[in-house]
């Protein structure tokens, strides 16, 4: 289970930074067209300014529950391990085998 939410937790960071890249060059290309004139182009000019408001509020809320997530799986994970540190001291062993037999095959 906790495979699956650190999965959802690495994609939805890689969503906010592709997000902040995208909001980025859509800012760029707002400001090199900035001297292009004609109503046609004001109006797509505001249109994509009101969506850029609208994605960049979007991804605040998003990078904010994100944070949050991480903070109550940290929280969760340094209680278990106060709670049942052998428990804790078991699982990092096993892990540590198991990297190091992957390892050692290379």
């Amino acid at each position: 289970m906790s495979q699956i939410n650190t999965a959802s937790t690495a994609s939805k960071e890689k969503l906010v930074a592709d997000m902040k890249v995208v909001i980025a060059d859509a800012e760029e290309i707002l400001k090199s067209t900035a001297d292009v004139a004609g109503e046609k182009m004001a109006s797509i000019r505001g249109k994509i300014e009101a969506r850029l408001k609208d994605a960049k509020v979007r991804l605040e809320d998003a990078e904010a529950a994100l944070v949050d997530k991480t903070k109550a799986c940290a929280r969760a994970t340094d209680d278990f391990v106060h709670d049942q540190p052998w428990k804790a001291v078991g699982v990092a062993a096993v892990v540590g085998l198991a990297l190091g037999v992957l390892i050692g095959r290379r």
